[in-house]
């Protein structure tokens, strides 16, 4: 265990998928959300490639032994990052990364529902928290009916950016229960597998020739989305995933400086209120996991015998 080096690899991992959604925002315009699905999980797969390789884990790293386990996995994971390319050209950038956190939250809900994991008052008064933090947040887009569009589509982008959340939350479920048998090499390469070619279902929606510059783009974000994975992935080799989590949050400043610096956009006083909301929720959860884990681990320690 090193949890500085876990805590810097988070940082880095947090980092690139920031430059990543900035790609994939500066070509939001021109390029349709399947062709960009398409272009950041292809490219991805090569950088993944490389670093079993590398980690001479090629072999193993990709047997599975619940192929369709990753297949339902894949068909969430793509539909949450479909949605979330599509809001990316419709809201600013900090705006659709705090959106985002109500991931955490709704996974502690989802987990609930589907593992059976016990939600006690403590973790359910933190997602009730975050729950308020999301509405704060999109409180100025629920004015649906308005004389101007580009209201609307703001409405639209954040919607969908909560869609993306919900879908987000769902894919961490179905990782869990990955977890159990695939190795994280296996869960990471096939989804990107599964997303490029749920993607190709998007080709009759109307697909384009990228400009030279939107080309480069969309390879470089499939190759940050590559690296990123991978550093986030070994981040948790190194420190507790109750240390490393917090610092995701970190997030929404570097969404400021790109947004304001590259896409002349200024986050609103509700957006700050909300995310304050929600990431206090998110600290919060994270904080009771800690101590339960310190728990389940005193208790396995009460019961191996001494020698």
């Amino acid at each position: 265990m090193n949890p500085l080096r876990g805590i810097l690899l988070k940082l880095m991992s947090v980092t690139i998928f920031v430059a990543m959604a900035s790609c994939i925002k500066a070509v939001a315009d021109h390029i349709p959300p399947g062709e960009t699905v398409f272009f950041r999980s292809l490219f991805a797969i090569p950088v993944i490639l490389v670093w079993l390789a590398w980690q001479h884990d090629l072999k193993q790293g990709l047997k599975t032994n619940n192929p369709m386990g990753h297949v339902w996995r894949g068909l969430v994971g793509t539909a949450s990052m479909a949605m979330g390319f599509t809001a990316l050209g419709l809201l600013p950038l900090p705006e659709v990364t705090a959106i985002g956190y109500a991931a955490p939250v709704l996974t502690v809900i989802f987990a609930a529902m589907f593992l059976g994991e016990p939600v006690r008052v403590f973790r359910l008064s933190a997602v009730v928290l975050g729950l308020v933090g999301v509405v704060v947040i999109l409180l100025p887009r629920l004015t649906v009916i308005s004389v101007e569009s580009a209201d609307k589509l703001e409405t639209i982008g954040a919607f969908l950016t909560l869609i993306s959340a919900v879908f987000m939350a769902l894919a961490q479920v179905f990782i869990r229960k990955l977890v159990g048998t695939e190795s994280t090499a296996a869960i990471v390469f096939y989804f990107s597998i599964t997303a490029t070619l749920l993607s190709l279902l998007s080709l009759p929606f109307g697909w384009v020739v990228p400009e030279l510059p939107e080309l480069g783009l969309l390879i470089m974000a499939g190759i940050l989305g590559g690296i990123g994975q991978i550093l986030l992935t070994m981040s948790y080799r190194f420190a507790d995933t109750s240390v490393i989590a917090p610092f995701e949050y970190i997030s929404i400043l570097l969404a400021v400086i790109v947004g304001y610096t590259v896409f002349d956009e200024i986050l609103t006083v509700n957006t700050l209120a909300g995310v304050a909301l929600v990431i206090l929720a998110g600290l919060i959860i994270i904080y009771r996991e800690r101590k339960l884990g310190l728990e389940r681990a005193r208790q396995r320690e009460a019961m191996t015998p001494q020698g």
